[in-house]
């Protein structure tokens, strides 16, 4: 087997800085003279509790987080946030609004419908989820307790270039796969929520960032855990949180302060993704599925005219060392997921390879 690192394209569990990798791996037996790995540790041990504070300071440095909001960090990702959203928000007044562009806002909206009615306030489904809705065709409802959108659509490669004006209403976003990409303003959302596996930390948890305010409100039968009251009085610690993957967590906030912050990170994004789409622009074969005004600068999604030639180049990229970029089985074709761990050299050396699979091919 090689022992040479690939361009590892997956859309989550995705790839992590190597500098990340390697500090984890030095103190992978013995953390820092505790003689113990962290995976060892006591969560309300001294060192690992100085882990823990660290990393939730280093995040609200590195995203401005006000004081108005905390941090949490839940197990389940962002799916079980599907659930917990709707428990603790809805019942404010039984309603809640949700712009249906993707895959998993969709799984979020029907998740929903089990705890109150259910708005959809947008829809980009009757292009495929192709584009994302301007601001003019979103329908807020002014009774609704909350409206719920995902920024970033990883399986279909699109992306909210803004953010949509509900008035009172509370915004809560699903910012999975393109937080730590750019400065967000914080203030403006009751929650932002994410699972860490795809531009944070290795899978094992979400971060909640909500509004301090909206918390205490949950529906009489939400679990204890799923109770964002519980879980900011007990500061994440009710039960033992997914500790190793907080502790990687706050080496790449580490790393990625040293590279110039998300600011940085907002600049690699356009870099990298636009190697890529430059190709889909300029070929005869390769088709681009998002339209050019939704792409996400997160997952590149793309196609040629068969089945048969998308299967040929996966297979030709794999043995490239491009790996991981079948599409999803809902959309098919390929997909190309850059998120910040991802070298500008990965998505040029794919373009080239690109470039030349379609000289072969056409």
């Amino acid at each position: 087997m090689s022992t040479e690192r690939i361009f590892n394209f997956s859309a989550g569990p995705s790839m992590l800085p190597l500098p990340v990798l390697e500090e984890a791996a030095a103190e992978m037996t013995n953390y820092r003279g505790t003689g113990m790995s962290v995976m060892e540790m006591s969560h309300r041990g001294k060192a690992y509790i100085e882990i823990f504070e660290q990393t939730k300071a280093d995040l609200r440095r590195v995203m401005s987080i006000p004081d108005t909001h905390e941090i949490l960090f839940m197990q389940g990702g962002a799916t079980l946030q599907f659930s917990a959203i709707p428990m603790n928000l809805i019942g404010k007044t039984g309603k809640a609004d949700y712009a249906v562009t993707g895959n998993f806002s969709t799984v979020a909206m029907k998740e929903a419908k089990k705890y109150g009615e259910i708005n959809i306030a947008c829809s980009s489904e009757d292009r495929g989820h192709t584009y994302i809705p301007e601001q003019k065709d979103i329908n807020v409802s002014k009774d609704a307790s909350y409206f719920h959108y995902c920024s970033n659509n990883t399986i279909f490669g699109t992306e909210w270039k803004y953010i949509p004006e509900t008035g009172d209403v509370p915004l809560v976003c699903d910012v999975s796969s393109n937080i730590l990409s750019g400065p967000l303003d914080v203030s403006k959302f009751g929650i932002l929520y994410g699972g860490v596996q795809k531009n944070m930390a290795p899978a094992g948890a979400a971060v909640v960032i909500i509004d301090k305010k909206l918390a205490g409100n949950e529906h009489p039968l939400t679990p204890k855990l799923m109770s964002y009251q519980v879980m900011i009085d007990s500061d994440s610690m009710n039960n033992t949180p997914p500790t190793y993957t907080i502790y990687m967590l706050g080496l790449v906030l580490k790393w990625l302060e040293k590279q110039g912050g998300v600011e940085a990170m907002a600049k690699l994004k356009v870099e990298r993704s636009k190697y890529l789409y430059d190709v889909l622009d300029d070929s005869k074969m390769f088709i681009g599925c998002a339209d050019k005004d939704a792409r996400s600068d997160m997952n590149v999604t793309f196609k040629t005219s068969s089945d048969e030639l998308d299967a040929q180049f996966i297979k030709e990229a794999k043995a490239a060392g491009f790996d991981t970029l079948k599409g999803h089985r809902v959309l098919g074709g390929m997909r190309a997921s850059i998120y910040n761990a991802m070298p500008v050299e990965g998505t040029k050396k794919l373009a080239e390879f690109m470039r030349e699979f379609e000289r072969k091919n056409v």
